[in-house]
């Protein structure tokens, strides 16, 4: 799931923070017990000499110092005189304090002197240390405590501060939501002191200068197009007609005439329909009206009158509520004009067309020669299935089309009761 470059930024930060605070820990926690422990063997190896000092200046201490007193040091005979005894051996032991009823860790040197005689002896000192495991849970707490309190201070000072420097960030990509090909002006330019966002600004006013232009191109193009055409096939439809009053053809050319005008007039159809759909991609359609479905329907219905009649098709017409849209007229005439033409093109020969319209739905039912029709393409441009080869496939592209510019309005499609079922619906 995609998150804010804010809440991006922090979590990276926090994890890289953690990250590196432990590596610094470890670090530390070494450096810090390798100077402790260098501190206090300086300090046995100090005691050392001032020990063998007292000892070469008062011999008894030797005999008083056999075991461990205040003075946390031993002094005993050497049995093996060829052992060398004056080198320097530090070591870490746990040992027993009454006081905290527990094992503690000492630091001891042992090492060894000769007296005044020669004769050697060894030597034991031993002094209290660091308890390592308190002072790596106190470190522990400590970084843990620094650690909450930066991360902390990170997401408030980007809360407020990257906040406020992404501000013209969101309010660009707020603008750009709001741009529609054909009108330059619905983007603002953001102005901010970051001239990375400034750069932004700059390169999204270029590209959409350079859109609209192939825009307007391209709507030129297509509008150009479709009237040139229109005027050929006009003149080529007449032609035909003409030809055919001639009363000296045989039959077979006769035919073969009738099928070229059909062509020519299922050109015509799609040159229009194309039109139409170049129209409303275009936004040509502009400014909209509280516009009563109810209306058009029932002018529609009048309009088809002799077609359906022709077909012997029975319409069963319901209102049971106003349907009222916003939107513009011209579109509207043209959805229902297309779902109207569609129910009664792929009806059955004295079948049946059931419209019923309610304050938040209209429905237009018919029967039809085909079962279910598949609702993932029956929306698709040049979509037919296997209805009507003589189709241009666009009506209810037509139809999408038009819905997708009015977000509260959907339509669903459904094989109820052996009748093809379009609903339009208003949607919150």
């Amino acid at each position: 799931m995609a998150i804010s470059v804010k809440n991006y930024t922090n979590r990276y930060v926090s994890i890289a923070i953690l990250i590196v605070m432990a590596v610094w820990a470890a670090l530390f926690y070494a450096v810090i017990m390798d100077e402790v422990y260098d501190n206090i063997d300086d300090g046995l190896k100090n005691q050392k000499i001032l020990i063998i000092r007292e000892v070469y200046s008062n011999p008894k201490l030797i005999e008083e110092s056999k075991e461990f007193g205040i003075n946390q040091f031993v002094i005993r005979k050497v049995e093996n005189l060829e052992e060398t005894v004056d080198q320097n051996k530090f070591s870490k032991e746990f040992i027993y304090m009454p006081y905290d009823a527990e094992e503690e860790p000492y630091r001891i040197l042992r090492t060894g002197f000769y007296d005044a005689s020669g004769k050697p002896y060894h030597l034991e000192i031993r002094t209290s240390t660091v308890e390592e495991d308190d002072f790596l849970i106190n470190l522990a707490i400590s970084l843990l405590v620094l650690y909450v309190v930066i991360v902390l201070s990170i997401l408030i000072i980007n809360h407020y501060m990257l906040g406020r420097a992404w501000q013209p960030f969101k309010q660009i990509l707020k603008n750009l939501s709001k741009y529609r090909f054909g009108k330059a002006n619905s983007f603002e330019a953001v102005s901010s002191p970051v001239s990375e966002f400034n750069d932004l600004n700059n390169h999204i006013s270029h590209m959409i200068q350079q859109n609209e232009k192939v825009f307007d191109n391209q709507k030129r193009f297509l509008e150009n197009a479709a009237h040139e055409l229109q005027t050929p096939l006009a003149v080529g439809i007449n032609k035909l007609e003409l030809v055919l009053e001639n009363s000296h053809l045989n039959e077979d050319d006769t035919v073969r005439i009738v099928e070229a005008k059909r062509s020519l007039q299922r050109m015509v159809n799609l040159n229009k329909s194309l039109l139409t759909l170049s129209r409303i991609n275009n936004q040509q359609y502009a400014g909209n009206d509280n516009v009563l479905v109810n209306t058009i329907v029932r002018d529609l219905l009048m309009d088809y009158e002799d077609v359906l009649q022709y077909k012997d098709i029975k319409v069963d017409f319901q209102e049971k509520g106003e349907f009222l849209v916003d939107a513009n007229t011209d579109l509207m005439q043209i959805l229902f004009s297309n779902l109207l033409s569609n129910a009664i093109k792929y009806n059955l020969k004295s079948g049946s067309i059931a419209i019923d319209i309610s304050s938040n739905a209209i429905s237009v039912s018919n029967t039809s020669t085909e079962r279910a029709l598949n609702p993932d393409y029956i929306f698709e441009r040049f979509y037919k299935g296997n209805q009507d080869h003589n189709s241009n496939g666009l009506g209810l592209s037509i139809v999408h089309t038009i819905l997708e510019k009015y977000p509260p309005l959907k339509i669903q499609y459904a094989y109820q009761n052996n009748m093809q079922v379009f609903e339009i619906k208003k949607v919150e």
